[in-house]
């Protein structure tokens, strides 16, 4: 049974009728919350593109469970989608989390054929502190403990991160990052290079929570760094950008029309400019 708002939500809304899920509570790591659960399309041909789905929650909540209708939405546009449980604080502090996503990486790697994905073209997407989280795995894999992912990210696509955000200044921040000894790098924004993958990076103007701001920020600095980004502000508060990939909302905003406009071409097999 769900055991909140979001969850009843996410059990109630119509799902993707092209996809399914295909297998779930997947052991991927040592510890207890190191599950994952894997959504594909009902038809495709050939090794489906890899997308690894970070939920959000401030680095001290979240639940796969929950977030179905994202696997869902994503794998209709012809990807294997794994949503993977992390740890969360007071569990651990960074990089701690980090860690985890690391190991999710690295099972997907080393299993995706088995579950008819190419993990030579593997996604990351998130929202809220999963943006982070997957922007951050995406510019320092190795760092992560995921060698392997380097040169394999062709997109990653961040729906209200926060970007730059030192120094902590709110509680779940100070939880999370505040005894980490380099607090620098830990931002998203100091860690661009040339070498970053091509990124979608979407915002709500109205975002009391993660100003908008973090994303022009990390746009801008990719764009100094020859990056392809395609930058996206819309008339939404912090929730309503994930909360867009349900089907009954999708009409009314156009956030799953862009994200799925952007994908569609990794999963035809190239690359988005």
């Amino acid at each position: 049974m769900p055991h909140s708002p979001l969850g009843w939500l996410n059990a109630l809304v119509p799902k993707d009728a092209g996809s399914r899920q295909i297998a779930k509570a997947l052991r991927f790591g040592p510890h207890p919350r190191n599950l994952l659960d894997l959504y594909a399309p009902r038809r495709s041909r050939g090794p489906r593109p890899v997308l690894m789905f970070v939920y959000g929650g401030g680095w001290d909540s979240g639940d796969r469970t929950e977030y179905s209708f994202a696997g869902r939405a994503l794998a209709a546009l012809g990807f294997l989608v794994a949503i993977a449980d992390y740890r969360v604080f007071p569990e651990v502090r960074f990089p701690g989390f980090m860690d985890d996503l690391g190991l999710a990486a690295n099972w997907l790697i080393d299993k995706a054929e088995a579950y008819g994905g190419d993990p030579g073209r593997f996604a990351l997407m998130g929202h809220s502190a999963g943006a982070y989280n997957a922007v951050m795995l995406a510019l320092q894999p190795g760092r992560f403990g995921a060698p392997a992912l380097e040169g394999r990210v062709p997109a990653v696509v961040g729906l209200s991160g926060p970007y730059d955000f030192f120094p902590f200044d709110v509680k779940q921040s100070i939880d999370a990052f505040g005894q980490y000894a380099e607090p620098l790098t830990t931002q998203p924004i100091n860690l661009v290079t040339p070498a970053a993958p091509p990124m979608f990076l979407g915002h709500g103007v109205n975002d009391t929570t993660v100003g908008d701001y973090h994303t022009v920020r990390l746009a801008a600095k990719l764009r100094q760094n020859g990056v392809a980004v395609v930058e996206r502000h819309y008339r939404l508060h912090h929730p309503e950008t994930v909360l867009a990939l349900m089907r009954p909302l999708r009409p009314i905003w156009p956030v799953y029309g862009d994200v799925a406009a952007y994908l569609r071409k990794l999963a035809a097999g190239f690359p988005p400019k």
